[in-house]
């Protein structure tokens, strides 16, 4: 049996990169991975600015919600590489 890592990626639903369906691309690419929309995740201001997710705590930044996903991708390939 192996262990799969869980990584969780955390949104607020006032931020631009809900203009995309992130929780179904990277739940549907990742198993391991769980998307959590949130009202807010008390980062004022920082949704207005740009783009961003929480993975794992950690904050991942793009200018665009594509560059963002994209860079949300590595940092949960990174994340999972633990657990391999």
């Amino acid at each position: 049996m192996s262990t799969l890592g869980i990584v969780v990626v955390e949104i607020c639903d006032g931020n631009t990169i809900t203009t995309i369906d992130v929780e179904g691309i990277l739940e549907a690419e990742f198993p391991e991975v769980a998307v959590l929309m949130n009202e807010c995740l008390n980062f004022c201001g920082l949704c207005a600015v740009r783009p961003y997710a929480l993975v794992n705590n950690r904050r991942v930044f793009g200018k665009t919600p594509e560059e963002c996903l994209d860079k949300i991708r590595e940092v949960i390939k990174e994340e999972l590489a633990q657990y391999q």
